[in-house]
């Protein structure tokens, strides 16, 4: 309603009348759609895990990043702190080993059968083809049992 229809006591016009209907109805649209979004639980459920779901991501990244970063820092404080003869027996033992090991992994592989062979190939496949999900799972049972030994202290 207008201003003057109110002020002079008259009844509303045809327009003002339309105008008002088409004002409640957009309201009521709104309304509508606002009570239907908010009834669709499984939509927002879906959000919800949706959510979740990228909140452990970037937790699990975080995890893994800092997992990385401490694993260089021991591995750099150990190399500082092992002495010049004991790295160079380790490497010595290092290199025996690696020609024992190619040796061993030679024998192996002439004696596994051919379908055994054929089956590791395929699941090592499969293994980098799943690499991010795997490290992933790896990286958050190293934060679970880092969170269960600091619990323990």
């Amino acid at each position: 309603m207008t201003d003057q229809s109110r002020d002079n006591g008259s009844a509303p016009t045809p327009e003002e009348l339309r105008e008002q209907v088409e004002g409640t109805r957009e309201e009521l649209g709104m309304t509508v759609e606002a009570l239907a979004a908010k009834a669709d639980v499984k939509a927002r459920a879906q959000e919800k895990t949706a959510a979740v779901k990228q909140q452990v991501t970037e937790k699990t990244a975080q995890a893994a990043v800092q997992v990385r970063e401490k694993a260089a820092q021991v591995g750099q404080l150990a190399r500082e702190k092992t002495p010049e003869p004991v790295r160079e027996k380790a490497a010595q033992a290092k290199a025996q080993l690696t020609g024992t090991a190619d040796t061993l992994a030679a024998r192996i592989q002439e004696k596994t059968p051919e379908p055994a062979r054929e089956k590791a190939l395929h699941t090592a496949q499969a293994a980098r083809r799943n690499r991010g999900p795997l490290l992933a799972a790896a990286a958050a049972v190293v934060v679970l049992l880092a969170v269960r030994r600091k619990r323990r202290r």
